[in-house]
């Protein structure tokens, strides 16, 4: 297997495993009868390991261990605490679990990154390629449970006759209700199975030694020089703006798995338990797509106009779940908003930092919007919106999910209107002199 391949299957796994067990998970906790506080407390568990990540165990990681080795060690235990996490219905084991996993998890993200970095020949011309596994590993992700999410009485009830008409009976007879929650444990053993098989995996991959530290005093000031930053209009306005659209693309997360498998009485969407997360991931398949005419779009548009479009994306997407939740084939289709969203602003506000921002303060300010992106936005939304819409918008256990999708939509309006009126982009040479 050429270098090449084996790093697109590592993206592959990597992302997998994410993408197995997070869709489902906000339903299932208040299956076990957590409360909204213990719910995000354990969502929380991997932006809280986002953070970590940013300020101690990436750098810990890249400095002291050869980078396959670690991967392979972080795979093998994380995979274990996630299959834990299957076998568990009580909190603090699940928290446990939970965290041991996302504190293990989180720095292969870009562990993942810099094994890829040091064993390609043109990172320019292959990462992007090589990268595209991990989206791709994250759409093979949800088809698993079409086959597993199923309700398997109704299926043998029906007494398919034929390879087609078996698959017909499996394809249209998810589970739902609570049947439906009670089986989402599989989502952990899946990506338990996945976590392992990376481990296993990373022993195959190129030996990338430890990276030699730079100097201490360098390392210390990073967080210093990346705060003074904010100190630039621009600069400013745009991480506030970062920190709301990760509010709002987290609670896409907290709130959609629920809203597509409540039935259409109780104002949800209906749709087979076995369907949701192929359903969800069509967001990922739109990303690819969306990354190809990115580049055009920001020759054409700029950079303001791109990241407005990605940020009203969510609030089109919201209006469209709050109005017209009737409209099932609307809903499914809507979904290619989501990977429009993530391509137009987050993934353009990486380029914007790499383009825009001197070479000395790359580093510092790509560390700055991480914070935002995978930490403190992911961590509001998820301490936010379990008792948002159990105890606010639940009424006679009836979610209000009309108004509940308001919260979001007009989040995303107001965050699109400070980028319109207030988000100025210096001109490099400016922003060379200022920084």
């Amino acid at each position: 297997m050429s270098v090449r391949l084996r790093l697109f299957v590592m993206m592959v796994l990597e992302f997998f495993i994410w993408g197995a067990w997070l869709p489902l998970i906000f339903g299932y906790l208040p299956s076990l009868k957590f409360t909204p506080a213990e719910q995000s407390w354990i969502l929380n568990a991997f932006p809280i390991a986002a953070i970590v990540g940013m300020f101690f165990s990436n750098q810990f990681a890249d400095r002291n261990f050869a980078a396959e080795k670690f991967l392979a060690f972080s795979h093998l235990v994380g995979g274990l605490a996630i299959l834990g996490c299957a076998f568990t219905k009580d909190f603090w084991p699940f928290f446990a679990l939970m965290l041991v996993h996302c504190l293990l998890y989180v720095p292969t993200i870009s562990i993942t990154n810099s094994i890829a970095f040091a064993n390609m020949k043109d990172a320019k011309n292959e990462f992007g390629i090589v990268r595209m596994g991990g989206t791709i590993g994250w759409i093979l992700a949800a088809w698993p449970f079409t086959f597993i999410l199923v309700d398997w009485t109704a299926v043998k009830a029906a007494n398919p006759q034929g390879m087609v008409d078996w698959l017909g009976t499996v394809l249209k007879n998810g589970l739902t209700g609570d049947a439906l929650k009670e089986a989402t444990k599989w989502t952990f053993i899946i990506a338990g199975i996945a976590s392992l098989a990376l481990a296993l995996f990373s022993l195959a991959l190129p030996h990338t030694p430890a990276k030699k530290p730079e100097s201490r005093d360098s390392e210390n000031l990073a967080w210093l020089e990346a705060i003074k930053l904010l100190k630039h209009p621009f600069v400013l306005i745009l991480w506030v703006v970062t920190f709301i659209d990760a509010f709002v693309h987290n609670s896409y997360f907290n709130w959609t798995g629920s809203f597509l498998s409540t039935d259409v009485a109780a104002g949800g969407v209906g749709i087979p338990g076995n369907w949701i997360m192929p359903v969800m991931s069509i967001g990922q398949i739109a990303e690819i797509l969306t990354m190809v005419i990115l580049g055009v779009t920001l020759k054409n548009l700029g950079w303001k106009w791109t990241m407005v479009i990605g940020v009203l994306g969510h609030a089109i997407r919201f209006a469209v779940y709050a109005f017209l939740p009737q409209h099932k084939e609307l809903i499914i289709f809507v979904q290619v908003v989501h990977g429009i969203c993530y391509a137009f602003f987050f993934a353009t506000v990486y380029i914007f930092v790499d383009e825009v921002f001197p070479k000395d303060s790359r580093s510092s300010a790509q560390g700055l919007f991480n914070v935002m992106i995978l930490g403190v936005g992911a961590l509001v939304a998820n301490s936010v919106c379990p008792y948002l819409m159990q105890e606010i918008f639940t009424k006679d256990k009836i979610v209000d999910f009309k108004t509940l999708f308001l919260v979001p939509c007009f989040a995303s309006l107001i965050a699109a209107t400070a980028l319109a009126l207030f988000f100025d982009v210096p001109k490099k040479q400016e922003t060379t002199a200022s920084l």
